[in-house]
Formats: C-alpha cells, sequence, structure tokens
C-alpha cells in the first residue's frame, strides 16, 4: 500500500507530452485488434468545455481573495523572519470581510424615482469606496513589511514572492473597482480576470440552452470510428477556427492514414476549408450562412450527408469524458490542468481498449462452447 501524497507526487512527475505519448502506444494498440490493413481512419473533431475549480467572479470577491491571502502570508513571513506588527492579522481580516460585505449589499436600486437611485448610487460608492481604501492601506502596510524583512531562507523567498503576486492582483481589482463604480466606467472584457488562483480560467460562452457561462478552457478533441481518442489540445486564448487546421496537421502526423475528418459550422471559415481540402482526401466542413448552389450541391451529396450524420457521436465521447471527471478540474495551474485532461483521455481510451479485448475474449469463449456442443 501507498500513502496518498506519494500516489499525488508520482502522478505530478507526468507531463501531458508523455501521457499524450502513452495514450498513442494504447491507441495504435486498439487499431492492431479491430483495424483492418487496408482501412481508412475517420475522424471526428469537436470541442467541449473543462471547468476549473473557481467560484464565481466578480471584482470585489476577487479582491477579498487577493486580501485574504496577503494578509496570511504576510503573517507568517513576520513570524519566520521574528517582525512583529501582523498579530493582530485575524481581526484585520475580518475587518476587511465585513467592509466586503457592505460593498456586495450595496446595490442600484430599481425604481422609477430619481432621487431614490441618486441616494442608493452614493450609498454603494461610500461602501466600495471604504472597502477599497482600506484594502489599500493593507497593500501599503505589506509592502513596507516586505522591504524591511531580510530573504535569508528560501522559505522566506518563496512567500515574498506570492505576496507581491497577490499584491498585484489585489492593485489590479482595486483599479478597477475605482473604475466601474466610482468612475462610471465600463471595464473591456479583455482587461478581466476570473480567478487569482487559476490564472489561465477564461468567460466561455458557446450559447447553450440554460448554460448563459463556463468558467474553463475549451479542450479540442479528434475521435475514429472506434471510439478512440486519436489526440487532444487544451485550448488557451484561441478559438474553434484558429485551432482546425493545427490539430489537423498534428494528428496527421501521428496518423497518416487518417483519410477524413468532420466538423462541425463552428470550425468554419473559407480559408480553413482551402487548407483543409490540401491535408486530406475528404474534408466535412459545413458553410455558416447562405449556401452558393454549388456548396449546397456538394452539402447535399450523400456521402457528405452521410458523414456529417455520424458526425454527431463524437457527443458521445465527450459525455463519457465528462461523466468519468473531465466535467470539472480539481487540479491548479495550467499545467495541472493540461496533466489532468490528458489523464482523462488516456483513462478513456484504456476502459475502451479493455472493453474491446473483453468483447473479442467473450466471443472466443461462445465459439468454443458452441465447438463443444457440436463434438458432443
Amino acid at each position: 500500500t501507498y500513502y496518498l501524497q506519494t500516489l499525488k507526487d508520482n502522478v505530478r512527475l507526468f507531463t501531458h507530452e508523455i501521457l499524450n505519448k502513452i495514450n498513442e502506444v494504447v491507441v495504435k494498440a486498439g487499431h492492431n485488434l479491430v483495424k483492418k490493413k487496408e482501412e481508412k481512419l475517420k475522424g471526428k473533431c469537436d470541442s467541449f468545455v473543462v471547468e476549473t475549480n473557481v467560484h464565481y467572479p466578480t471584482d470585489i470577491n476577487l479582491l477579498l481573495d487577493a486580501m485574504t491571502k496577503i494578509i496570511i502570508l504576510v503573517f507568517r513571513l513576520c513570524k519566520l523572519a521574528g517582525i512583529s506588527g501582523w498579530r493582530q492579522y485575524k481581526h484585520i481580516l475580518k475587518k476587511v470581510k465585513k467592509l466586503y460585505r457592505c460593498a456586495q449589499k450595496s446595490t442600484n436600486s430599481y425604481r422609477k424615482s430619481k432621487r431614490r437611485k441618486e441616494y442608493k448610487k452614493k450609498e454603494k460608492q461610500k461602501a466600495h469606496k471604504k472597502y477599497v481604501s482600506e484594502c489599500a492601506n493593507i497593500i501599503k502596510k505589506a509592502k513596507e513589511t516586505i522591504e524591511i524583512t531580510p530573504e535569508i531562507e528560501i522559505k522566506t523567498i518563496g512567500i515574498i514572492y506570492n505576496i507581491k503576486k497577490y499584491i498585484a492582483h489585489g492593485e489590479r481589482q482595486i483599479e478597477q473597482i475605482i473604475r466601474r463604480v466610482l468612475d462610471g466606467e465600463k471595464i473591456p472584457h479583455e482587461e478581466k480576470v476570473f480567478s487569482i488562483f487559476e490564472e489561465h480560467t477564461e468567460w466561455i460562452s458557446k450559447g447553450k440552452a440554460g448554460v448563459q457561462q463556463e468558467l474553463g478552457l475549451n479542450v479540442c478533441i479528434i475521435e475514429d470510428q472506434y471510439k478512440f481518442i486519436l489526440y487532444h489540445e487544451v485550448m488557451e486564448r484561441i478559438t474553434d477556427v484558429e485551432i482546425a487546421v493545427p490539430i489537423t496537421k498534428k494528428v496527421l502526423e501521428m496518423y497518416p492514414d487518417l483519410s477524413v475528418i468532420s466538423y462541425d459550422k463552428g470550425f468554419y471559415s473559407p480559408q480553413n476549408k482551402i487548407d483543409l481540402q490540401e491535408m486530406m482526401d475528404e474534408v466535412i466542413l459545413p458553410k455558416k450562412g447562405r449556401l452558393l448552389r454549388e456548396e449546397r450541391e456538394y452539402e447535399n451529396s450523400e456521402n457528405f450527408r452521410e458523414l456529417r450524420r455520424k458526425h454527431s457521436a463524437v457527443e458521445s465521447g465527450i459525455n463519457a469524458l465528462e461523466n468519468h471527471g473531465l466535467d470539472r478540474c480539481p487540479d491548479h495551474g495550467i499545467i495541472g490542468f493540461k496533466r489532468y485532461v490528458a489523464l482523462a483521455v488516456l483513462g478513456r481510451n484504456l476502459q475502451n481498449l479493455g472493453n474491446i479485448i473483453y468483447e473479442k475474449k467473450k466471443k472466443l469463449k461462445k465459439h468454443e462452447l458452441e465447438k463443444r456442443k457440436r463434438v458432443a
């Protein structure tokens, strides 16, 4: 038996690159069992969201997260270095939380009365101003503590690095709260951060019924007709249109006998269609918007319609991954996220390989029983 921490430490030694190589070996072993030599592979490409383990973000609760980390880490630093001044860190933390609650409860009025609206607006600004002012004072005090702390131990250096990181997060959130609440400015989407712990988290809105947004990263997968996931890629700051050609190039290098890949409309662009047609025998990439006469004829052809109809089978693979733990990633950091996704894909392929071996043994056993009956 092994301790849980031992298992965690050993699993962390795997990188997503190593896991992808193992996955390739598993897929090829599966193909040796089910695929005929002359048969071509047919792929289906789609993307889905893997959520990060974060709470719903607002600028004031992200500031609270940053302040909580700053206060606790500065107290630890003072304890290690023997500096006084942060003994009442629990009281400071309590005070910040109280001001956060006041800011959280202060809302705009939706009544028709202008006087009431103005009163509620001023009340909201006052609550946010107090909260931001207290946080700015704590950050100032934390910076002063860092300056007088000697970097004597590795532990001390590590804590100072983390404090500086959270101070940068805190200062950004303070600036955004002032701009939004006090100056009445709308913060551009690209300036927003959705978690100070999982900084790679993106705000994804796919337009699904009942799902306004998802907080995580898109993962693109290519599955073959035998339900093996040939390749996957975590999509950081890129869209389906941008990943279509690069992921196809990578998967064709690994599996040169891949002749057809089907995509949905989200991957379509005129340039993508040209590039993909040069790479493969046939590309199933439905066009967005109005079709020209030639395009309509091509998309209504029997082969195109049949392969497009089969494309929906990729949802079964995505659903299997989500049911086996890939709906939300509990691991930390982008490296942990990629490793977790790679492990899930490898686990799915091993499960599929196991099912194929089990079915083959079951058939063989059945055949032997029938043979015995005939002899008897």
